[in-house]
């Protein structure tokens, strides 16, 4: 009964730490050395952070949209969580082509790996994510060390990668812009299953209903997982979130990823 009160104590006294926690905003950080009017214009980035914090741990959210739409977002769930929190734009098909996107990608991860330690973020506490697109492009970064590589990073140096309903084959828009249509499935350099392997962080994938998820996006991670295992990775995760299609898995993920996250730097897991 005491362990329980004195747990109950300093549960609430963390929650009282957070209330109080005041948060700031820094918009539109640009992170690119590209001279181009789209890059300048573009690949740029916010960084939401707790004032006076120190080594708190990362989350870069890369957002969704196909690869041809949307634009960087702070998730309201990752919000006063005591996390900084990145979210990052990146150059849009069919504008650029996937090699140029990825590698915006992969710059603005230099960027977090050079600076985030100004807004009291910690470089070893770097978590990956994002949605759809987002969920595409941190596999890509994880599974391909090349992209991080060139940027002087080693994808390795990420605690945890946490897409969510990410493209494991070739994602649709980049076969539209190979001339394929969006139920041809192909596996090529730009698919993550292309780049399984054992010696990588912490995979957490997580999708969708399998019968309401977007061009079964739930059976190319499930195979994606498989895979991982089979090459001997330990740390894949998958989660099927029952009942929600490809938007609507979105909001119960944060909780996946937060738990995680807590089991990862050593906190209390809530079921």
């Amino acid at each position: 009964m005491k362990r329980k009160v004195t747990f109950l104590a300093v549960a609430l006294l963390f929650a009282q730490l957070m209330v109080a926690q005041t948060y700031k905003t820094v918009s539109d950080i640009s992170y690119t050395t590209k001279k181009d009017p789209y890059a300048v214009e573009r690949l740029k980035l916010d960084v939401y952070y707790p004032e006076g914090a120190k080594d708190c741990p990362v989350v870069v959210w890369y957002h969704g949209g196909g690869l041809e739409a949307g634009s960087k977002e702070i998730p309201q769930k990752l919000k006063n969580k005591g996390l900084v929190v990145v979210g990052v734009n990146y150059r849009l098909l069919p504008k650029v082509n996937i090699s140029e996107l990825l590698d915006d990608a992969a710059e603005s991860m230099a960027w977090v790996f050079k600076h985030i330690g100004e807004y009291g973020g910690d470089t070893k506490k770097i978590v990956v994510t994002g949605h759809s697109a987002g969920g595409y492009i941190s596999m890509m970064l994880c599974l391909n060390k090349a992209w991080l590589a060139n940027y002087g990073i080693d994808a390795d140096d990420v605690m945890m990668y946490v897409p969510f309903s990410g493209q494991a084959i070739t994602h649709y828009n980049v076969r539209k812009m190979q001339g394929l249509p969006p139920l041809q499935p192909t596996i090529d350099e730009f698919a993550p299953l292309y780049w399984v392997r054992k010696d990588c962080p912490p995979l957490v994938l997580i999708c969708g209903d399998r019968e309401l998820e977007l061009y079964g996006r739930y059976d190319e991670n499930q195979y994606l997982a498989r895979m991982m295992k089979l090459v001997g990775h330990q740390e894949t995760y998958l989660y099927e979130i029952d009942g929600h299609g490809h938007g609507g898995m979105v909001e119960p993920s944060f909780h996946i990823l937060e738990t995680h996250l807590n089991k990862m730097l050593g906190k209390p897991v809530n079921p």
